[in-house]
Protein backbone atom coordinates (compact mmCIF):
# COMPACT_ATOMS: atom_id res chain seq x y z
CA UNK A 1 0.00 0.00 0.00
CA UNK A 2 2.86 2.39 0.85
CA UNK A 3 4.43 1.75 -2.55
CA UNK A 4 1.16 2.66 -4.26
CA UNK A 5 0.78 5.79 -2.13
CA UNK A 6 4.33 6.86 -2.85
CA UNK A 7 3.79 6.35 -6.59
CA UNK A 8 0.62 8.41 -6.56
CA UNK A 9 2.27 11.29 -4.69
CA UNK A 10 5.27 11.13 -7.02
CA UNK A 11 2.93 11.21 -10.03
CA UNK A 12 1.14 14.28 -8.67
CA UNK A 13 4.53 15.91 -8.09
CA UNK A 14 5.51 15.28 -11.73
CA UNK A 15 2.29 16.89 -12.92
CA UNK A 16 2.39 19.89 -10.60
CA UNK A 17 6.09 20.57 -11.26
CA UNK A 18 6.59 20.84 -15.04
CA UNK A 19 8.53 17.83 -16.30
CA UNK A 20 9.80 18.40 -19.87
CA UNK A 21 9.60 14.75 -20.89
CA UNK A 22 6.10 14.25 -19.52
CA UNK A 23 4.60 17.34 -21.12
CA UNK A 24 6.34 16.76 -24.45
CA UNK A 25 4.70 13.32 -24.56
CA UNK A 26 1.33 14.87 -23.68
CA UNK A 27 1.65 17.54 -26.39
CA UNK A 28 2.65 14.94 -28.97
CA UNK A 29 -0.32 12.73 -28.04
CA UNK A 30 -2.76 15.61 -28.38
CA UNK A 31 -1.27 16.66 -31.73
CA UNK A 32 -1.57 13.17 -33.21
CA UNK A 33 -5.04 12.47 -31.84
CA UNK A 34 -6.52 15.85 -32.80
CA UNK A 35 -5.35 15.52 -36.39
CA UNK A 36 -6.49 11.89 -36.60
CA UNK A 37 -9.91 12.76 -35.16
CA UNK A 38 -10.33 15.70 -37.54
CA UNK A 39 -9.52 13.58 -40.61
CA UNK A 40 -11.67 10.65 -39.48
CA UNK A 41 -14.55 12.94 -38.51
CA UNK A 42 -14.74 14.74 -41.85
CA UNK A 43 -14.51 11.55 -43.92
CA UNK A 44 -16.60 9.46 -41.53
CA UNK A 45 -19.46 11.96 -41.28
CA UNK A 46 -19.60 12.37 -45.06
CA UNK A 47 -19.52 8.61 -45.64
CA UNK A 48 -21.99 7.81 -42.86
CA UNK A 49 -24.48 10.47 -43.99
CA UNK A 50 -24.29 9.21 -47.56
CA UNK A 51 -24.87 5.60 -46.47
CA UNK A 52 -27.85 6.71 -44.39
CA UNK A 53 -29.85 8.27 -47.23
CA UNK A 54 -28.68 6.44 -50.36
CA UNK A 55 -30.01 3.01 -51.31
CA UNK A 56 -27.95 0.83 -53.65
CA UNK A 57 -27.24 -2.82 -54.39
CA UNK A 58 -24.86 -4.26 -51.83
CA UNK A 59 -25.64 -1.65 -49.18
CA UNK A 60 -26.34 -4.33 -46.57
CA UNK A 61 -22.94 -5.89 -47.22
CA UNK A 62 -21.24 -2.49 -46.88
CA UNK A 63 -23.01 -1.84 -43.57
CA UNK A 64 -22.03 -5.29 -42.32
CA UNK A 65 -18.41 -4.61 -43.23
CA UNK A 66 -18.53 -1.20 -41.55
CA UNK A 67 -19.93 -2.66 -38.34
CA UNK A 68 -17.32 -5.43 -38.46
CA UNK A 69 -14.54 -2.85 -38.67
CA UNK A 70 -15.71 -1.46 -35.31
CA UNK A 71 -14.24 -4.54 -33.65
CA UNK A 72 -11.01 -4.52 -35.66
CA UNK A 73 -8.04 -4.83 -33.27
CA UNK A 74 -5.76 -1.80 -33.27
CA UNK A 75 -2.68 -3.94 -33.84
CA UNK A 76 -4.22 -5.22 -37.08
CA UNK A 77 -4.77 -1.63 -38.22
CA UNK A 78 -1.17 -0.90 -37.33
CA UNK A 79 0.01 -3.92 -39.30
CA UNK A 80 -1.96 -2.91 -42.41
CA UNK A 81 -0.69 0.68 -42.26
CA UNK A 82 2.83 -0.62 -41.64
CA UNK A 83 2.66 -2.78 -44.79
CA UNK A 84 1.33 0.16 -46.81
CA UNK A 85 4.08 2.52 -45.61
CA UNK A 86 6.97 0.06 -45.59
CA UNK A 87 9.72 0.48 -48.15
CA UNK A 88 8.24 -2.27 -50.35
CA UNK A 89 4.64 -1.08 -49.84
CA UNK A 90 2.58 1.06 -52.24
CA UNK A 91 3.03 4.16 -50.06
CA UNK A 92 6.64 3.52 -49.13
CA UNK A 93 7.82 6.42 -51.28
CA UNK A 94 6.26 8.83 -48.76
CA UNK A 95 8.80 7.92 -46.10
CA UNK A 96 6.24 8.20 -43.31
CA UNK A 97 7.02 5.00 -41.43
CA UNK A 98 8.05 5.61 -37.80
CA UNK A 99 6.83 9.19 -37.92
CA UNK A 100 3.95 11.20 -36.50
CA UNK A 101 2.28 11.21 -39.93
CA UNK A 102 2.13 7.40 -39.88
CA UNK A 103 0.59 7.52 -36.42
CA UNK A 104 -2.04 10.04 -37.56
CA UNK A 105 -2.87 7.79 -40.52
CA UNK A 106 -3.17 4.70 -38.33
CA UNK A 107 -5.42 6.43 -35.80
CA UNK A 108 -7.56 7.89 -38.61
CA UNK A 109 -8.12 4.43 -40.09
CA UNK A 110 -8.94 3.07 -36.63
CA UNK A 111 -11.39 5.86 -35.75
CA UNK A 112 -13.09 6.20 -39.16
CA UNK A 113 -15.46 3.18 -38.71
CA UNK A 114 -16.61 4.55 -35.34
CA UNK A 115 -17.55 7.93 -36.81
CA UNK A 116 -19.08 6.48 -39.97
CA UNK A 117 -21.18 3.86 -38.17
CA UNK A 118 -22.51 6.26 -35.53
CA UNK A 119 -23.22 8.90 -38.17
CA UNK A 120 -25.05 6.45 -40.37
CA UNK A 121 -27.31 5.36 -37.51
CA UNK A 122 -27.94 8.94 -36.38
CA UNK A 123 -28.79 10.27 -39.84
CA UNK A 124 -30.87 7.21 -40.72
CA UNK A 125 -33.00 7.72 -37.60
CA UNK A 126 -33.38 11.43 -38.38
CA UNK A 127 -34.22 10.69 -42.02
CA UNK A 128 -36.92 8.29 -40.90
CA UNK A 129 -38.54 11.15 -38.96
CA UNK A 130 -37.97 14.09 -41.32
CA UNK A 131 -36.97 12.60 -44.67
CA UNK A 132 -40.43 12.74 -46.25
CA UNK A 133 -40.87 16.36 -45.20
CA UNK A 134 -37.56 17.33 -46.77
CA UNK A 135 -38.35 15.42 -49.96
CA UNK A 136 -41.74 17.11 -50.19
CA UNK A 137 -40.08 20.52 -50.42
CA UNK A 138 -37.69 19.37 -53.12
CA UNK A 139 -34.58 18.47 -51.12
CA UNK A 140 -32.42 15.99 -53.01
CA UNK A 141 -30.22 13.33 -51.49
CA UNK A 142 -27.20 15.59 -50.97
CA UNK A 143 -29.18 18.50 -49.54
CA UNK A 144 -31.21 16.17 -47.33
CA UNK A 145 -28.03 14.69 -45.87
CA UNK A 146 -26.58 18.14 -45.28
CA UNK A 147 -29.71 19.42 -43.52
CA UNK A 148 -29.96 16.35 -41.32
CA UNK A 149 -26.29 16.59 -40.37
CA UNK A 150 -26.74 20.24 -39.44
CA UNK A 151 -29.87 19.50 -37.43
CA UNK A 152 -28.05 16.76 -35.49
CA UNK A 153 -24.86 18.81 -35.05
CA UNK A 154 -24.92 18.53 -31.26
CA UNK A 155 -25.11 14.75 -31.53
CA UNK A 156 -22.09 14.86 -33.81
CA UNK A 157 -20.19 16.73 -31.14
CA UNK A 158 -20.62 13.66 -28.95
CA UNK A 159 -19.56 11.41 -31.83
CA UNK A 160 -16.40 13.46 -32.40
CA UNK A 161 -15.55 13.36 -28.68
CA UNK A 162 -16.07 9.59 -28.71
CA UNK A 163 -13.75 9.33 -31.70
CA UNK A 164 -11.12 11.45 -29.97
CA UNK A 165 -11.31 9.27 -26.87
CA UNK A 166 -10.83 6.18 -29.03
CA UNK A 167 -7.85 7.78 -30.75
CA UNK A 168 -5.99 9.14 -27.74
CA UNK A 169 -6.42 5.94 -25.71
CA UNK A 170 -5.13 3.67 -28.52
CA UNK A 171 -1.76 1.98 -28.11
CA UNK A 172 -1.32 -0.95 -30.52
CA UNK A 173 -1.44 0.76 -33.91
CA UNK A 174 0.69 3.76 -32.99
CA UNK A 175 3.32 1.53 -31.44
CA UNK A 176 3.55 -0.58 -34.61
CA UNK A 177 3.83 2.30 -37.08
CA UNK A 178 5.50 4.83 -34.78
CA UNK A 179 8.07 2.65 -33.09
CA UNK A 180 7.71 4.39 -29.70
CA UNK A 181 10.88 6.44 -30.30
CA UNK A 182 11.72 8.69 -27.36
CA UNK A 183 11.45 12.34 -28.25
CA UNK A 184 9.89 11.64 -31.66
CA UNK A 185 6.97 9.20 -31.71
CA UNK A 186 6.38 8.37 -28.04
CA UNK A 187 2.84 9.24 -26.93
CA UNK A 188 1.01 8.82 -23.63
CA UNK A 189 -0.29 5.29 -24.13
CA UNK A 190 2.97 3.87 -25.47
CA UNK A 191 4.92 5.68 -22.76
CA UNK A 192 2.62 4.24 -20.07
CA UNK A 193 3.20 0.72 -21.41
CA UNK A 194 6.96 1.24 -21.58
CA UNK A 195 7.38 2.94 -18.20
CA UNK A 196 5.23 0.30 -16.49
CA UNK A 197 7.42 -2.48 -17.93
CA UNK A 198 10.50 -0.57 -16.73
CA UNK A 199 9.04 -0.16 -13.25
CA UNK A 200 8.79 3.65 -13.42
CA UNK A 201 5.30 3.71 -11.95
CA UNK A 202 5.19 7.43 -10.99
CA UNK A 203 5.70 8.56 -14.60
CA UNK A 204 3.22 5.97 -15.89
CA UNK A 205 0.65 7.07 -13.31
CA UNK A 206 1.24 10.74 -14.11
CA UNK A 207 0.61 10.13 -17.81
CA UNK A 208 -2.47 8.07 -16.98
CA UNK A 209 -3.86 10.85 -14.79
CA UNK A 210 -3.27 13.44 -17.52
CA UNK A 211 -4.99 11.19 -20.06
CA UNK A 212 -7.95 10.77 -17.71
CA UNK A 213 -8.20 14.53 -17.12
CA UNK A 214 -8.17 15.25 -20.86
CA UNK A 215 -11.02 12.82 -21.54
CA UNK A 216 -12.94 14.06 -18.48
CA UNK A 217 -12.61 17.67 -19.67
CA UNK A 218 -13.93 16.84 -23.12
CA UNK A 219 -16.91 14.91 -21.77
CA UNK A 220 -17.68 17.76 -19.38
CA UNK A 221 -17.58 20.13 -22.34
CA UNK A 222 -20.09 17.95 -24.21
CA UNK A 223 -22.40 17.91 -21.19
CA UNK A 224 -22.24 21.71 -20.94
CA UNK A 225 -23.04 22.10 -24.63
CA UNK A 226 -26.02 19.73 -24.31
CA UNK A 227 -27.33 21.66 -21.28
CA UNK A 228 -26.89 24.94 -23.13
CA UNK A 229 -28.74 23.55 -26.14
CA UNK A 230 -31.71 22.43 -24.05
CA UNK A 231 -31.87 25.83 -22.38
CA UNK A 232 -31.71 27.71 -25.68
CA UNK A 233 -33.77 25.48 -27.98
CA UNK A 234 -36.29 24.19 -25.49
CA UNK A 235 -38.19 22.01 -27.95
CA UNK A 236 -37.12 19.10 -30.18
CA UNK A 237 -35.54 20.21 -33.43
CA UNK A 238 -37.30 20.17 -36.79
CA UNK A 239 -34.97 20.66 -39.76
CA UNK A 240 -37.82 21.74 -42.05
CA UNK A 241 -38.97 24.53 -39.76
CA UNK A 242 -35.45 25.61 -38.84
CA UNK A 243 -34.11 25.86 -42.38
CA UNK A 244 -37.04 26.46 -44.64
CA UNK A 245 -39.49 28.49 -42.60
Amino acid sequence: MSSLTDSVFAAIHLISHPDPMLWSVVARSLWVSIWATAIASVTGICCGAWLAVVRFNGRAAVLTLLNTLLALPSVVVGLVVYLLLSRSGPLGYLGWLFSLKAMVLAQSVLVFPVVAALTRQCIEDADRLHGEQLQSIGAGTGLRSLLLVWDERYVFLTIVITAFGRAISEVGAVMVVGGNIEGFTRVMTTAIALETSKGDLPLALALGLVLLVVVLFLNTLVSCVKAWRLRVDGAPSDPVQKVWV
